[in-house]
């Protein structure tokens, strides 16, 4: 497990029938993410007396999917502002050339 900084901010939200739990991870919480086998996992983590952890598994089917909605979502708005917009170009494009390099 590899567990970098939180440099912005998450909030997680589960809404069950009888119960809805929520939760913030800021600049004092970390975060993990890593490719599995049959999909991508996520891990939220604060550490202190206020400990928590949330996590998500998906699959690449849904992540696909997610990441197509993504994208026609962006293309039906206005611009998201260049302080945003480049570190997640520059990310997309990291994740671009990831996986045309596990296909040669």
């Amino acid at each position: 497990m590899s567990l970098h900084p939180i440099i912005d901010k998450a909030e997680v939200g589960i809404d069950f029938p009888d119960k809805y739990y929520s939760g913030g991870f800021g600049r004092d919480c970390s975060f993990e993410a890593r490719a599995e086998d049959d999909g991508v996992l996520i891990r939220l983590v604060r550490g202190g007396t206020d400990k928590r952890a949330a996590a998500i598994h998906l699959h690449h089917f849904l992540l696909a999917g997610i990441i197509e909605e993504l994208a026609r979502s962006l293309s039906e708005r206005e611009p998201i502002d260049d302080t945003h917009r480049e570190p997640l170009l520059a990310a997309a494009r990291s994740f671009a050339a990831a996986l045309e390099k596990a296909g040669t």
